[in-house]
């Protein structure tokens, strides 16, 4: 089989990876793909929001099965191009994607449908938010409502930073139209909880839980970010946890969406707050998480092109999806002043051994040499059968492997163990 996979990240590796696990694969095509993932596809310069390009890439290379993976292209209706000309694919069409491209049809769906989330107002003008805020608890959550690679999200500590939130987005448009409507919410407490799920829009299976670590620095602190590591599983997801969230959040997400004639095919991702009143949705995104991905997919024992498959097919209820009873740490290496402004071009050292537990984000291959070329450079994985065996090897890993300007967390999984050891 011939696959395409749409992207360029870390999160693309770790799939293509996993999809070259199985025997029917013969060749893999990333578009764009990065430096790192030349050694496991053959990399195509298009642009994965190139959707022409995409398209007569996959009609004049006859793709048996397309993988697209990032949020904008399925956004931007990538999937409906490409089933158009027959190629099958996994990832929502545009009309199911809306569900991460448009933060006020999440909010409305979930309230619609008695999905348990944050009270929230929906503006489209500044001077109605700004009176609103006039007098809304503080802290208080300001989001953009459209798509903001994943900085759309201010929390704002004070009344001053809730205003500032609301200028700079509705009229300074720092996220360009994503901030034409905006959702003000209520801020909630409690752990965070990451899960990736397979769907096929009849049946839902969720993956196995994550942590993220979204601030740049040690002790959550610093400005937010893509994400710094993860691990899983996530101790604070226990069996009654995710009963109670396959019951109350799930299900009925999926039912919702074909009920308003948007059947979501893919891989549907619930970004959770484990809230004093129970769990809730804090957002959904609709394709994998970056970096949640790193450490989901290492523990996967099943096929993943077979249960890919299954959810384009509408087999997934038939499909076995098994995960290890193992634990994975994921340790980002980024470059130093991450994510504002660094420096790239450095080369990158990694020893044979190390490789296989690397997925490789922003580097691009110069005169055949790996040197960075993003602010997440890339990401170091080991499973081992305890959370505290695969911290330990994560970090040995990343002692392997070197580059100028390289910038690290050394507290990922931290709060994971402490609860483990509250447990």
């Amino acid at each position: 089989m011939k696959i395409l996979v749409v992207g360029g990240g870390g999160r693309e590796h770790a799939i293509i990876k996993k999809i070259k696990e199985n025997p029917t694969v013969t060749e893999i095509f990333a578009l764009p793909g990065n430096g790192g993932i030349a050694k496991d596809a053959t990399c195509v310069n298009i642009g994965a929001k190139d959707i022409p390009a995409i398209v007569k890439f996959a009609e004049e290379n006859k793709i048996d099965y397309a993988i697209v993976a990032p949020d904008d292209p399925l956004v931007l209706g990538c999937v409906d191009a490409l089933e158009a000309i027959g190629v099958p694919c996994f990832g929502p069409r545009a009309n199911a994607a809306i569900i991460e491209g448009s933060k006020v049809f999440s909010k409305n769906l979930m309230k619609k449908y008695g999905i348990p989330t944050a009270e929230y107002e929906v503006f489209s003008d500044a001077a109605s938010a700004l009176e609103y805020l006039k007098d809304a608890p503080i802290p208080t959550v300001i989001k953009a409502d459209g798509l903001a690679l994943g900085k759309g999200v201010i929390i704002a500590e004070t009344r001053e930073a809730a205003f500032d939130a609301v200028h700079s987005m509705m009229e300074d448009k720092v996220f360009g139209e994503s901030g034409s409507n905006i959702v003000i919410e209520e801020f909630l407490t409690g752990p965070e909880v990451s899960v990736l799920s397979f769907t096929d829009g009849k049946t839902v299976v969720p993956m196995i839980s994550s942590q993220d670590h979204k601030r740049a620095h040690d002790n959550d602190t610093g400005l937010n970010t893509g994400g710094m590591g993860t691990v899983a599983p996530n101790p604070y997801y226990t069996n009654d946890v995710a009963k109670e969230c396959m019951e109350k959040i799930f299900v009925p997400t999926i039912n919702a969406m074909a009920s308003e004639g948007r059947t979501f095919k893919g891989c549907l991702y619930f970004g959770l707050m484990l809230t004093p009143k129970g769990p809730k949705v804090i957002e959904y995104n609709c394709r994998f998480g970056d970096p949640e991905t790193q450490v989901v997919l290492p523990l996967l024992e099943s096929d993943l092109l077979t249960v890919m498959r299954a959810t384009t097919n509408g087999t997934l209820a038939e499909c076995e999806v098994k995960f290890a009873k193992k634990n994975a740490c994921c340790v980002i290496m980024a470059s130093d002043g991450y994510p504002e402004h660094y420096e790239k071009g450095f080369p990158i050292t990694i020893p044979e051994a190390t490789l296989p537990s690397v997925y490789v984000a922003g580097a691009a291959l110069k005169d055949g040499a790996l040197v960075t070329s993003g602010g997440r450079v890339l990401g170091v994985t080991a499973v081992e059968d305890t959370l505290k065996g695969a911290i330990e090897s994560a970090y040995k890993l990343v002692g392997t492997v070197d580059f100028d300007n390289a910038f690290y967390r050394h507290d990922i999984g931290k709060r994971a163990l402490m609860a483990k050891e509250n447990n």
